[in-house]
């Protein structure tokens, strides 16, 4: 399974940036967004931003994101 998360671009260099998404940081290639800034809300699959995302709604889903990853870990604790 691919997930495409939300990210924040942090810096940009011609169609590379660096975006961050809970502290970790990735390259990505910025090339299919247009006019990118440090600062937009992208959102990254496979290595490339494919969409601008305005930031309640990029929040909104990293928290949907946090919360799915946590029911399946307390999922995984009922397992013996």
């Amino acid at each position: 399974m691919c997930l495409a998360i939300p990210s924040r671009i942090t810096t940009v260099d011609g169609d590379l940036g660096v975006v961050d998404v809970a502290g970790v940081q990735r390259t990505a290639s910025l090339l299919l967004i247009e006019n990118p800034q440090v600062g937009d809300w992208v959102i990254v699959h496979a290595g490339f931003a494919i969409k601008r995302l305005d930031e309640e709604t990029a929040r909104e889903s990293l928290q949907c994101l946090r919360e799915a990853a946590r029911l399946l870990e307390d999922e995984g604790d009922g397992e013996a």
